[in-house]
């Protein structure tokens, strides 16, 4: 899914589904499941919030009210970016 605004051909992200176990985010025409095993940020984070997202770089997520940050490929690829927390 795209807009083209001014000319430019710009990727949408979108929340498609939430369940018990995670969400599913829609970035382009690419859908992804983030497990709250592996994200466990949004466990309990509020629907509202986990909605709210956006896409700052064709590879990059943000959460504004969440103050989340993920690569798409840390999604694609959970295993290969150990969680770490400080």
């Amino acid at each position: 899914m795209t807009d083209t605004t001014h000319g430019i051909s710009t990727f949408r992200v979108e929340v498609t589904n939430i369940s018990p176990y995670g969400f599913w985010i829609l970035v382009g025409d690419e859908e992804l499941f983030l497990p709250y095993t592996e994200f466990p940020w949004f466990k309990e984070a509020p629907v509202g919030k986990i909605c709210k997202v956006e896409l700052h770089h064709p590879e990059h997520l943000y959460w504004p009210s969440l103050d989340i940050d993920l690569s798409i490929e840390s999604i694609r690829k959970p295993d290969v970016f150990p969680l770490v927390s400080q």
